[in-house]
């Protein structure tokens, strides 16, 4: 079998293990408003929880892991690497890598960098408000290019001597 075909059968292990596992939950966020719904660790020498006794939500361990081989993968089977700048578009391999742009990316630098990547054939993942720009800028030409469309206007013509008013 070859390593793509076992690659392809460990993503689909990887994504029913994922529609089986149950939601973690910090013990009695469900009760408590003070209390975030996230994973903590249960304590205590009496804690229902840790002991992992009936009628309790389950505990984190390791057989809920997925398959080693695909575990930090995106579900399209490529790896994720963050950029924050155009630059770091260059370590990207498009055939076994896609880009996600860093959360504290702004709108230009965004921009900048989905441009950059469509260039180098390279697909980024969280395009988000930015195509909303890219569109705009697509759809109105640049001032550059309506300068050159524009025709040189006609300088006014200085009146002669003769026919200037007195």
């Amino acid at each position: 079998m070859s390593d793509s075909g076992e690659q392809g059968r460990l993503m689909r292990l990887k994504k029913r293990m994922s529609q089986r596992r149950p939601k973690f939950h910090q013990m009695e966020s469900w009760r408590h408003v003070r209390l975030r719904d996230r994973w903590r660790k249960p304590t205590g020498i009496d804690n229902s929880m840790r002991q992992n006794m009936k009628g309790w939500p389950k505990n984190v361990n390791v057989g809920y892991g997925s398959p080693r081989i695909v575990r930090d993968l995106h579900p399209t089977g490529m790896e994720e690497v963050r950029v924050h700048n155009v630059g770091d578009l260059a370590i990207i391999d498009p055939e076994t890598q896609v880009a996600r742009i860093g959360g504290s990316v702004g709108n230009r630098k965004r921009v900048a960098i989905i441009k950059e990547a469509e260039s180098q054939r390279i697909r980024v993942l969280n395009v988000g408000k930015a195509k909303k720009f890219l569109e705009i800028e697509a759809e109105e030409p640049s001032e550059l290019e309506e300068a050159q469309e524009k025709e040189p206007e006609e300088e006014p013509k200085e009146p002669d001597e003769k026919e200037a008013p007195e």
